[in-house]
C-alpha cells in the first residue's frame, strides 16, 4: 500500500511539473500589449492605437528594424543612424543628416519623441499619418536609397525576422503594413514628460531656481505663442524670418502643397530636450541656444510669408532680448531636458 501511494505521488509530481512547463510556453508564446505612456496634462493622442496597438513583441521586432542597416541599400545606413538616442534620437552635431554612400541632406534631422501625439511629420509636413512616414527615409536617395520591395527580400532571407513577424503580427507575414506597423510600435512609447519642467509644474516634487523661474516668465511672454502646450509646439508651419539659405534654397511645406503661400514655412519643433538636440533650426544653422536666442533679437528678417507672430510691438521683425534675458530663457529651456528617455534600455540599441 505504501508502494502505491509513492507511485501516485510521483505521478502528480510529474503531472504539476508537466503543467508548470505548458503555463510556462504560454506565457512564452503570449504577446501582451503595452501601454503607450499617456500623462495626464498631454493633448489627446493623435495615433490610434487601437488600429496598430503597440505589443511586446511588435516592439522588439519595431526595435530590431530600427536600427538595423538592411532597410538601407548600402546595409549600413539605419534610421538609428540618423537618430542617436544620447542625443533625444537627433543626428548630433551634423548640420543635415547624411546618408547612404555620404549623400547629404538639406535638413537637420527631427527628435523622435512624443511621435504618438504629433499631427503630421517632417518639417514640411510631407507625411500625415506616423505609419506613412517611413516611406520617406527609406526611399529617399540622399537618406536610406532604398526600394520597400528590396527591404522586404533582405527581411525574408533572414531567418531570425521570419520567427519574429510570426511571434508579433497573427498573419506573420513580412510585408509593408507590418514593416510599418512594427516601426510605429517601437516609436510611439518613446514618451519624454521626464524632465525638470514636468516635476515642478505637473507633479509638484521639485522647485525651479529664481533664474529658471525668471526664464519661465519670459518664454510665457515672448516664445509661447509658437512653442505652446505641453509639447511646446502649437505643430503649425511657419515663417520665422531666418535669412533664406541660398545652398538649398528649401521652401519646406510650399514644396509639399505648391500653395505659393507656405512657401519658407515649416512645422514648428518641440522645444523638448532641446539642450541635446543641436544643432538648431530645420537646416541645422546654428551650433548652440545662444546664436538661436541672438538670432531671435537681431537676426530676424522679412522673408516672403513670415508668421506676424514675429513681429514685435513696434512691429519690427524680431524679439528684443538682453543678454541676461537670454541666460535666463535658456536656464528655463534646459528645465525641459529628459535624460531618462536617452538612458532608457528599451529603446538602447545594446
Amino acid at each position: 500500500m505504501l508502494r502505491y501511494w509513492s507511485y501516485i505521488a510521483i505521478l502528480m509530481t510529474l503531472v504539476s511539473c508537466s503543467g508548470d512547463e505548458d503555463a510556462a510556453v504560454e506565457d512564452l508564446d503570449e504577446n501582451k500589449e503595452l501601454e503607450v505612456p499617456q500623462p495626464a496634462y498631454f493633448p489627446e493622442l493623435t495615433y490610434d492605437i487601437n488600429e496598430n496597438p503597440p505589443t511586446e513583441k511588435g516592439f522588439e521586432l519595431g526595435k530590431k528594424l530600427f536600427y538595423d542597416g538592411k532597410l538601407s541599400s548600402s546595409g549600413v545606413i539605419s534610421c538609428g543612424f540618423c537618430h542617436m538616442q544620447e542625443f533625444a534620437f537627433t543626428h548630433h552635431t551634423h548640420r543635415v543628416s547624411h546618408g547612404v554612400g555620404g549623400a547629404l541632406g538639406t535638413r537637420n534631422a527631427q527628435p523622435l519623441h512624443n511621435l504618438a501625439y504629433k499631427k503630421s511629420f517632417n518639417w514640411d509636413g510631407a507625411a500625415a499619418h506616423l505609419d506613412a512616414h517611413f516611406i520617406i527615409p527609406i526611399t529617399t536617395e540622399v537618406e536610406m536609397n532604398e526600394e520597400i520591395g528590396n527591404v522586404l527580400e533582405k527581411l525574408k532571407d533572414d531567418p531570425s525576422y521570419q520567427e519574429m513577424f510570426n511571434a508579433a503580427f497573427e498573419d506573420g507575414q513580412i510585408d509593408t503594413k507590418n514593416l510599418f506597423d512594427a516601426l510605429a510600435q517601437f516609436l510611439v512609447m518613446m514618451v519624454s514628460a521626464e524632465t525638470k519642467y514636468d516635476r515642478v509644474v505637473h507633479q509638484g516634487t521639485a522647485e525651479f531656481t529664481a533664474e529658471e523661474q525668471a526664464g519661465k516668465a519670459l518664454f510665457d511672454s515672448k516664445c509661447s505663442s509658437c512653442h505652446s502646450g505641453e509639447l511646446f509646439t502649437n505643430q503649425q508651419y511657419m515663417n520665422n524670418g531666418l535669412p533664406i539659405n541660398p545652398q538649398y534654397d528649401d521652401k519646406g511645406r510650399g514644396r509639399v502643397t505648391g500653395n505659393p503661400d507656405d512657401d519658407y514655412t515649416f512645422q514648428v519643433p518641440s522645444l523638448r530636450n532641446i539642450e541635446f538636440t543641436l544643432p538648431y533650426m530645420h537646416d541645422g544653422r546654428f551650433d548652440t541656444l545662444e546664436e538661436v536666442l541672438d538670432f531671435y533679437d537681431s537676426g530676424v528678417e522679412e522673408t516672403p510669408n513670415i508668421s506676424q507672430e514675429m513681429y514685435n510691438e513696434n512691429n519690427v521683425p524680431g524679439i528684443p532680448l538682453t543678454e541676461e534675458e537670454k541666460e535666463k530663457i535658456i536656464a528655463f529651456l534646459k528645465t525641459l531636458s529628459d535624460v531618462d528617455l536617452t538612458l532608457d534600455e528599451r529603446f538602447s540599441e545594446f
